[in-house]
């Protein structure tokens, strides 16, 4: 027995000992540090299960068990009392296992700088240069998407160039020609003209779009009235962008006047939780946090939610989630005590506020595609292939399996791959079925998978990223349970732990369903993950048939070959071996065919003659 077994061998005893009582735990290292902080209902059942078998832990908690070298434990009168104790520990010492938050919000402030042509952007901080700024405000996201939108409508130039040093130095660029520009460094406005814009910029800042609507419909009145059509134009221009801008922020307002929305996106070895806040209806502020692995999606947002709302002061009457959260009953209890009022957590199913979680997961998706290097499609795709799966975190790497053959004969396999949702060719595989006689797809199934897992057992040390010296995160049959039926076992007794599903076509040949050996999952209503899936499936059955195809012309050149005098069906393997192509053969002189292996001179005379008509030369 090694070390690190006689630990969790004792770590598991001290537990059993524990108490069925509500209480928080505290895990240590060797070097005492806390290294993580949890709450239980019953202390005994919560703790053991950390020594246990390793099967059902996620990679984070495999992790902090392989670090945890003792724990102490604290005991509380409720559960509601371990979870406030909880918090308050989780803030004090910032466990290395917890999802730990960077509460990144501070005061931002819209800067107006001081000259005859100012400019109006977002900052944070203030500074003693004479200029005007308007704040404090605590949404970064909020300011910087206000000055983008009110730079655009009163087409004030975003660049880096500086008036009037740089007027008449340039050509206008983009922005002036699709009217988000006035082109002051064209000369295409007066300084006066500029100067009223970034007032009305300020004005729409400072007292909303209805407002600005408002006092910019007397101006442009006042400018037709007094025949200044140009100045009414461009006023009625800017009218129309509000209106606009205003036609695209209801695409993200709630019915519900005040809540947060918060979803969860899984990536291989992080995480990113999005939080879209809503006041009046009216989308106001948006969040996200990348953390490091999380465990249990309903545990993970449960203890999201723990810590965001420790850092935040202002707790909505309601919390939508894009799935269920743990313990939900006692976070309503904790957040309501901070609000000071009743606080829900739903999970909406249908209707508007459905397609506002999926918005924000969506957004969750596409932080995390960028911190990963992933698009956000292809992200959203593996965490919903994982949970529709039930898998423990998206499959960065996915071997699909597909057999082809034309009335058993020329009978072959082909093996795709996909890493991080895309096509990895290098990694692609070919199999001529070598035990199997006739048509039996599920025997062949399991000859391909056999010998591609003996090939892992082969290389398996030598460190290789892709090819057979890996295991896949998942594996997926072309077919349906008596495919999965038939390979299960394989991998069974290989002791190998690998998700494996088949992928079930309809009538037209178009994916239906994910087959599992308990039955059937249907894909329909999970559009990424559908899309995915329907990638992969045609992409092995295209590999697999190009293979089986080419194995088929193959086979017809040889039989022309070999119905040469002199020429076997060896002889006939052996010179397209060598020549690649029948045309090839037929271009050969004979000193080069007879330079081929089991060739003689007579038979090399032979192939000679077939394709010339006449003796040798």
């Amino acid at each position: 027995m090694t070390e690190h077994e006689k630990r969790i061998k004792e770590l598991r005893k001290k537990a059993m000992g524990l108490p069925l009582n509500p209480g928080v735990y505290i895990m240590h290292d060797k070097t005492g540090k806390i290294i993580y902080i949890g709450k239980a209902k019953a202390l005994k059942n919560r703790v053991s299960q950390y020594f246990g078998s390793e099967k059902n832990h996620d990679g984070k908690v495999r992790q902090m068990v392989a670090h945890a070298e003792d724990f102490e434990y604290i005991l509380t009168d409720s559960e509601f009392e371990a979870l406030v104790l909880e918090c308050s520990l989780i803030k004090q010492y910032m466990p290395k296992y917890n999802i730990l938050l960077k509460d990144a919000k501070g005061y931002h402030y819209i800067k107006v700088s001081k000259g005859p042509w100012p400019s109006v952007s977002s900052v944070k901080q203030m500074l003693d240069d004479g200029a005007e700024y308007i704040g404090p405000f605590v949404s970064s996201w909020a300011v910087k998407k206000s000055v983008d939108e009110a730079v655009k409508i009163f087409r004030l130039p975003s660049c880096t160039r500086r008036f009037p040093q740089d007027i008449g130095k340039g050509r206008p660029c983009l922005n002036y020609y699709i009217k988000q520009c006035c082109a002051p460094c064209a000369g295409r406005v007066t300084q006066e003209e500029y100067n009223e814009a970034v007032r009305a910029a300020v004005s729409f800042l400072r007292g909303g779009s209805a407002e600005s609507t408002r006092e910019l419909t007397e101006k442009m009145n006042k400018a037709a009235e007094g025949l200044q059509f140009e100045r009414a134009a461009r006023i009625r221009d800017c009218i129309a962008a509000i209106k606009r801008m205003n036609d695209r922020q209801k695409v993200v307002a709630s019915r519900i006047p005040e809540q947060d929305v918060i979803a969860l996106t899984r990536g291989t070895g992080k995480s990113c939780f999005e939080v879209f806040r809503f006041k009046r209806g009216r989308l106001y502020d948006r969040e996200t946090f990348i953390v490091g692995e999380t465990g249990a999606d309903s545990a993970a947002r449960s203890e999201f939610i723990e810590r965001y709302y420790s850092m935040r002061g202002d707790v909505p009457p309601r919390v939508s989630t894009d799935g269920p959260a743990e313990g939900a009953e006692l976070l309503e209890r904790w957040l309501s005590g901070k609000a000071g009022s009743q606080v829900r957590i739903v999970c909406p199913k249908k209707g508007e506020q459905a397609r506002l979680v999926a918005m924000c997961r969506k957004n969750a998706a596409e932080q995390l595609a960028q911190s990963v290097g992933r698009t956000g499609r292809e992200t959203s795709a593996l965490d919903e292939l994982a949970r529709l799966l039930g898998l423990k975190s998206p499959p960065e790497y996915i071997e699909s399996y597909d057999i082809s053959n034309l009335g058993g004969a020329e009978n072959v396999a082909g093996m795709v791959v996909f890493r991080n949702g895309r096509p990895l060719k290098a990694a692609y595989r070919k199999f001529r079925i070598k035990t199997v006689a006739g048509q039996d797809d599920y025997a062949s199934m399991r000859e391909v998978v056999s010998r591609r897992v003996s090939e892992y057992f082969k290389q398996k040390n030598s460190g290789e990223s892709e090819g057979f010296g890996r295991l896949p995160d998942l594996i997926l049959l072309d077919g349906g349970r008596g495919q999965v039926s038939a390979v299960s076992p394989v991998l069974k007794e290989a002791g190998l732990d690998i998700p494996l599903f088949g992928m079930v076509k309809d009538g037209r040949h178009r994916t239906r369903a994910i087959a599992a050996e308990g039955g059937e999952i249907s894909v329909q209503s999970s559009r990424s993950a559908f899309t995915l899936i329907s990638s992969i499936q045609e992409e092995v059955h295209r590999f697999a048939i190009g293979y089986h195809r080419q194995r088929r012309g193959k086979a017809a050149f040889s039989s022309e070959l070999a119905s040469i005098d002199g020429i076997g069906e060896k002889r006939a393997k052996m010179l397209l071996k060598s020549f690649k192509t029948v045309q090839a053969v037929s271009m050969a002189e004979v000193k080069e065919l007879e330079n081929v292996k089991t060739m003689t001179k007579p038979a090399a005379a032979n192939v000679y003659r077939h394709f010339h008509g006449g003796g040798d030369k």
